[in-house]
């Protein structure tokens, strides 16, 4: 701030001993009341302030992984402040608008990206997606949802590890909707886990090859086609995230960026994944490979705007292989 300006002498001698020395004193209990007007409690404040920005979102949480740290709290300002009244800001000009934003446009499949919609019906991608049932084909029996991997033995599905401990009674039905199954059902016949998840139930290995039986003399891939699975891939990948809720016969589609949440842990925000959904392709719209099932972290994530999946690397493909080599 400026200094203080010293008074004219002339001044000093018109006035009376008294009145001065009165003066002469507040202008000290002035000065002295600037200078000592940073309280140290203020600074305390503020560092609480910051800590608790940073303890915000828990540890391991997506949001913990890409929150900003906190900016230190600002060096107290010790100068005797002004008693001018401050000038107002100048008038934005439209310049300093925000910018309009551009509505997303829908990708190939019609979905806006971030957004859920129906999967589209007669689409060679959503033929390879299904729902696996523990009874008869039909509304209310389905429980998670399934995949078509490509491989040499043409039968071979993905879901997530937790979906299934047993292959009694269960079903696959690729493309069901509204009750109907269109390409028809394969059985399940054999799961196929990694050690991780089989002796220890490690989230980070929340995956799962089944095998299937023909039906009517025909494999699952023959009929429907499969998609390659994609291990070792960058976290950061735009992805088809398909999964059939357990209270709806359609199966929901949302494209939207992966993040890693954790080292072995994908994420994505896509509205209205609710239970069912568990064990749904993520589809790298680039390569069309399939790099992710929704599981992992909290079996998928706790809220239904939120899903997981875990990291594909060479574990999954280790499983693949073994997987192909039992089905041949």
């Amino acid at each position: 701030m400026g200094q203080h300006r010293r008074r004219s002498s002339r001044r000093h001698r018109l006035l009376a001993p008294s009145l001065f020395t009165a003066l002469s004193a507040l202008v000290v209990a002035a000065v002295m009341a600037g200078t000592h007007g940073f309280d140290p409690s203020d600074a305390s404040a503020a560092g609480k302030e910051a800590r608790r920005t940073r303890a915000a979102a828990p540890a391991g949480s997506p949001a913990a992984t890409t929150a900003a740290p906190a900016s230190p709290a600002p060096a107290a300002d010790t100068t005797p402040s002004s008693t001018a009244t401050p000038t107002p800001s100048a008038t934005p000009t439209p310049t300093d608008s925000p910018s309009a934003t551009t509505p997303a446009a829908p990708d190939a499949h019609g979905v806006v990206p971030g957004a859920t919609a129906p999967a589209p019906a007669d689409n060679r991608e959503t033929a390879t997606v299904g729902a696996l049932f523990s009874g008869p084909v039909g509304p209310g029996n389905h429980f998670c949802t399934a995949s078509v991997l490509h491989s040499a033995t043409g039968n071979l599905l993905l879901t997530a590890a937790h979906c299934l401990t047993s292959t009694d009674g269960v079903t696959f039905a690729p493309g069901y909707r509204d009750g109907s199954a269109p390409y028809g059902t394969w059985r399940v016949t054999a799961i196929h886990t990694a050690s991780g998840w089989t002796q220890n139930g490690d989230v980070d290995e929340d995956f799962a090859i089944l095998e299937t039986a023909p039906s009517n003399g025909r494999k699952v891939e023959d009929v429907v086609g499969g998609n390659k699975l994609g291990a070792v891939e960058p976290f950061g990948a735009t992805v088809r995230l398909y999964g059939y809720p357990a209270d709806t016969e359609v199966p929901n589609l949302c494209t939207n960026t992966t993040a890693q949440q954790s080292a072995y842990q994908r994420v994505i925000q896509c509205p209205s994944y609710p239970g069912g959904t568990s064990g749904g392709p993520w589809i790298d719209t680039a390569t069309g490979d399939v790099v992710g099932a929704i599981g992992g972290y909290q079996q998928g994530g706790d809220t239904d705007d939120t899903s997981y999946s875990a990291y594909f690397d060479h574990t999954i493909a280790e499983l693949y292989n073994e997987a192909e080599a039992a089905a041949s």
